[in-house]
């Protein structure tokens, strides 16, 4: 049963997300109103995932992020205010997965849900049944291991959140082709409408960081103006 999260200080809010998602099945739920009772609570349970509100009482929840990624590779979403723009892109760039803006409908947040964990089995159950290795040289000095879920720049591991991952071996796997924000979005998020341009470019640009040598003049991650982006990938790119 999959382990979930609530982090938020309005209990009323906390009370009406729990119940909806019991209903819908989930029932393993815990739920935290401040950011020091999230990160004990990442610290004794395996979460798969966790639902976090930005604006809590004690520390906010971009810090427990950044905390929680040091125990964790849950995916996390982001509760975020309407207006809050910046607040969803500093949430993505510390670790998030996605965000839901508020005022929100419970039932857009079992979507959410279901889809985020529907797409987290679905490669976690391909890796279980692929036996070679898959490897992709994106250059000289970064390789990237599908079933061992690394990422190998200059002979070391580098970290990587499962979602930006899942997005990498997309893209690896179709290479030199371009896709736009809105196919990415339904390809490795799993859902067609729910979400936007900025989860996709934090996305790419967290990736940047990791994989290419200068993120400002990309070589390996293009972006095509006005069509999306595509992964540049020699013919000899692949190893098996």
């Amino acid at each position: 049963m999959d382990e979930i999260l609530l982090v938020d200080d309005e209990s009323g809010l906390l009370e009406i997300l729990q119940i909806t998602l019991n209903k819908e099945g989930f029932t393993n739920i815990h739920t935290a109103s401040t950011g020091l009772q999230a990160i004990e609570l990442v610290k004794k349970y395996s979460f798969d995932l966790i639902i976090l509100d930005i604006m809590l009482p004690d520390i906010d929840g971009l810090e427990v992020c950044r905390q929680v990624r040091l125990e964790s590779n849950a995916l996390i979403l982001f509760l975020t205010a309407k207006d809050e723009d910046t607040d969803k892109i500093i949430g993505l760039t510390v670790g998030g997965d996605d965000y839901i803006t508020k005022p929100f409908n419970p039932l857009e947040i079992v979507a959410r849900v279901k889809a985020h964990l529907r797409r987290q089995k679905r490669s976690s159950s391909s890796l279980r049944r692929e036996t070679p290795l898959t490897i992709w040289k994106l250059s000289k000095n970064v390789r990237v291991v599908k079933e061992s879920g690394q990422i190998i720049v200059n002979k070391k591991e580098i970290d990587c959140p499962a979602k930006e991952f899942e997005l990498l071996i997309f893209l690896c796997e179709h290479p030199n082709r371009i896709f736009s924000v809105r196919q990415l979005y339904q390809y490795v998020w799993g859902e067609l409408s729910l979400g936007d341009d900025k989860t996709i470019a934090v996305h790419i640009s967290r990736l940047r960081k990791k994989i290419e040598c200068d993120p400002k003049n990309p070589t390996i991650l293009i972006n095509s103006r006005g069509l999306g982006y595509k992964l540049l990938l020699s013919d000899n790119g692949g190893e098996h």
